[in-house]
């Protein structure tokens, strides 16, 4: 009796999003267009607060799976479950809804603001609030940026230039050669981050042969102990959490379409909600870390999570919206390549000092406020 009772408490949100989805499979009568906005607009907030509570199980399991790994794998495998989620958001809000040429542009955006300025900014500022200064690995941190910086102008900025397309769009065949460079260019940065490279992304720490730095008081970050079985238990807990994630993306990409084209709302606001939902786990593993003086986790997060949506989302929703005839609009318009000019700008600034203080998380979070205002004031 007790087991099943800390197997309920311990995936009450898991079992609520699979009941939920299954709700929706019995009653299909849940249609927004059906229901009106009223009842469309309660629904969805439902789904979300279920999915969300879900998205936080996911976190667990990685986290508990990145103190078995350690770093950079334990990372990676909360990147990558991000990853997943987001591309089934966008693909169901692509596909079930009317077609929406910058779904991919504003969410990648969206998603580099939320990221850069503000999880990388409350994390610099609350880590800077409660330790006075932290230390990252300056070499691991600039090599995502070095990558970030190249591909998310190429991809979002060069459109605007493009000669062999109309507008803000690529010819198909820029759009394959773009997909094609992403996985590329990841793939051969994971065998790096992962094999001869991986000290770059461990805790600075963990590299010095005293393991200690008495100026910052921290500590070093070991692997707990464990066997095959404690990892089968917490890959097969994140499977089953992304899953119905996953599943409950094809209704809430309906209810969040039809709530903005009802409402005649900006469009950048459904990039902002899909990536609001997909990074919930990152943003809460990276407070955490920066809260307990393990900045480097949290530079990981918030750069590998970039990184990966720039990489891996793209070429997706690219061969899927080629797939179903989606013309897709991504060179960013107005003062949006400002804002990511000045925030890859910045980045480099609070890169390349080494340390974290809360100096530097004031103005990544003064980027990323500006970025909400303009999005309904453009």
């Amino acid at each position: 009796m007790r087991i099943a009772s800390d197997f309920l408490s311990r995936h009450a949100y898991t079992l609520t999003c699979w009941l939920v989805w299954l709700a929706f499979i019995l009653a299909p009568s849940l249609d927004p267009h059906r229901i009106g906005l009223g009842w469309t607009a309660a629904i969805a907030l439902g789904v979300f607060a279920a999915m969300l509570g879900c998205v936080f199980t996911v976190v667990r399991h990685a986290d508990h799976l990145a103190d078995i790994l350690g770093e950079p794998l334990g990372t990676l495998v909360l990147t990558l479950s991000a990853t997943a989620i987001e591309v089934s958001l966008m693909l169901m809000i692509m596909l079930t809804g009317q077609q929406n040429p910058t779904l991919l542009r504003d969410t990648v955006f969206a998603t580099l603001m939320v990221l850069l300025n503000g999880l990388v900014g409350l994390s610099l500022a609350a880590g800077g609030w409660r330790h006075l200064e932290q230390e990252f690995n300056l070499r691991g941190a600039l090599s995502f940026l070095h990558l970030i910086a190249p591909l998310s102008l190429v991809l979002l900025v060069m459109p605007n230039y493009s000669r062999s397309s109309a507008g803000h769009t690529l010819a198909p065949q820029q759009e394959g050669f773009l997909g094609a460079l992403c996985v590329l260019v990841y793939a051969g940065f994971l065998l790096l981050q992962t094999g001869r490279h991986r000290s770059l992304f461990d805790h600075p720490f963990n590299t010095q042969q005293n393991g200690f730095d008495d100026n910052l008081g921290e500590k070093p970050v070991h692997k707990l102990p464990a066997g095959p079985g404690d990892i089968a238990r917490s890959a097969a807990g994140l499977l089953l959490s992304v899953v119905p994630i996953v599943l409950l993306a094809e209704h809430l990409g309906g209810f969040i379409d039809f709530g903005i084209e009802t409402l005649h709302a900006p469009g950048a606001l459904g990039g902002l909600v899909v990536s609001g939902l997909v990074l919930a786990p990152e943003g809460l593993g990276a407070l955490r870390a920066a809260l307990a003086n393990r900045m480097q986790r949290a530079v990981n997060i918030c750069l590998g999570s970039a990184l990966s949506t720039i990489a891996l989302t793209v070429p997706t929703v690219l061969i899927a919206a080629s797939l179903s005839n989606h013309t897709l609009e991504l060179g960013l318009e107005g003062i949006d390549p400002t804002l990511l000019y000045a925030s890859l700008l910045v980045l480099l600034i609070t890169l390349v000092s080494g340390r974290a203080t809360i100096l530097q998380g004031q103005a990544h979070l003064m980027l990323f406020v500006a970025y909400l205002f303009f999005i309904f004031y453009p």
